[in-house]
């Protein structure tokens, strides 16, 4: 009884209800979203990732590596999470033309 006790003392160990488990993707997405230059952000794999697309007119090579620490520093503080998520900020440019 005092292991499971233990065991069950642990963030994550026992499982989240499914409006918990909702609740936290969508805040884990709403701390990106609060950045300026992000244009959509996205939790996955059960909330153990979040890929970050930014805008590349708005915010620069440097500045993207900066807001991924910023956004690391912000969910460690504002959510309660087991194990690691791993944040992906996405900076894409395209040219495309046709010819013909």
């Amino acid at each position: 009884m005092a292991s499971d006790a233990i065991s069950a003392s642990r963030p994550g160990t026992r499982g989240d209800t499914f409006e918990n488990y909702i609740k936290r993707l969508q805040k884990l997405e709403a701390i990106a979203d609060q950045h300026p230059g992000v244009e959509k952000a996205y939790a996955i794999s059960a909330g153990r990732e979040i890929r970050v697309i930014v805008n590349p007119a708005k915010v620069d090579d440097e500045n993207t590596y900066l807001l991924a620490r910023e956004l690391k520093q912000k969910i460690q503080q504002g959510l309660e999470f087991p194990g690691q998520i791993k944040v992906t900020v996405i900076r894409e440019m395209r040219a495309v033309e046709f010819a013909g």
